[in-house]
């Protein structure tokens, strides 16, 4: 029996489908404060926060083998501005998680983690050995929450994954499934709202970047693909392994004009593009290195091109 935190948002709620597609029994907790009901996949489902003394509960009433841990917030704008909501509920939940595991005797989690770890990068592609130096509040709280569970894996031996991924994207194929965040703020769907008559145009912030065409260069990888990449590792630690930090991307970098000419293409839309300046904090090239994830874990992403990333997004747009 599988424990997923923040299992009805958006990657959590892909990686439940899956964890029910390979026959595992599966719980979610999720407080829906960012999350929707109606995208939990799960055999159990409690309305809760981490945070709170009821979650020993739901470790006493079920025999829980493992913890996929998802539940944390995640807008990095945000975390500039409210640094103190960014630590008390990754860090103070997080906390609250290995305690209450450490009492039930539940040893592996496999942790949602981000390429935001690595801040501005040294070299590309990035690699796990990379220095990680965020610059941001919401990526220090990730490599905090990292740097915790190493602590109890020394002191209590909890072992643990923490999957370091690029640019989520795409939807489930069957549609039930896709990105719903609000605000918004991923490209792809922000892209998709030109075409759904949602805004008027799609902003390009800065042109000038050492890349082909001036635009910042991400690197893209299917939610599908990111969803069976949590199960490997949680096989993994299951099988005994030790605790280990892998990147999760396709290794392939695309600009913003890129996903933004893909989109028109796949829409029928001219999606029209209006030039603004930079943003502070935005590296001009994110790319990783999965080869690691490829070695160690098997993992063999399968839905790489990105006209397919988009399409199944825009599929679920027009459900």
């Amino acid at each position: 029996m599988i424990l997923v935190t923040g299992g009805a948002g958006y990657i959590g709620s892909h990686t439940c489908q899956y964890l029910k597609e390979m026959g595992e029994e599966v719980i979610v907790v999720d407080n829906l404060s960012t999350g929707f009901q109606d995208s939990v996949y799960a055999d159990h489902f409690y309305d809760l926060d981490i945070r709170d003394e009821k979650l020993q509960k739901v470790f006493e009433r079920h025999p829980i083998d493992g913890v996929i841990h998802f539940a944390a917030s995640s807008l990095v704008g945000v975390s500039m501005e409210q640094p103190s909501v960014y630590y008390d509920n990754n860090l103070v939940g997080t906390l609250r998680l290995l305690d209450c595991m450490r009492a039930a005797g539940t040893e592996n989690i496999v942790f949602s983690s981000t390429a935001a770890t690595y801040g501005e990068p040294k070299r590309i592609p990035i690699e796990e050995s990379d220095p990680t130096e965020p610059t941001n509040p919401y990526g220090e709280t990730k490599l905090a929450m990292e740097k915790m569970m190493r602590w109890f894996d020394k002191a209590y031996g909890l072992k643990y994954v923490a999957l370091r991924y690029f640019n989520a994207a795409g939807a489930s194929k069957d549609t039930s499934l896709g990105e719903r965040h609000n605000p918004e703020t991923h490209l792809i769907p922000l892209i998709l709202q030109v075409p759904l008559g949602r805004r008027q145009h799609i902003s390009i912030f800065g042109e000038d970047y050492p890349t082909p065409d001036g635009t910042c260069v991400r690197d893209y990888i299917h939610v599908i693909d990111l969803a069976q990449a949590h199960y490997l590792a949680y096989q993994y630690l299951k099988a005994g392994s030790e605790s280990e930090v892998f990147n999760l991307g396709n290794g392939n970098g695309y600009s913003v004009r890129q996903v933004i000419e893909v989109a028109r293409d796949v829409t029928h839309h001219p999606i029209p593009a209006v030039s603004e300046a930079r943003r502070p904090g935005d590296p001009a090239v994110l790319v990783a290195s999965s080869q690691k994830a490829r070695d160690i874990l098997g993992w063999a992403p399968k839905h790489t091109q990105l006209k397919e990333i988009v399409e199944d997004a825009w599929n679920f747009y027009n459900k």
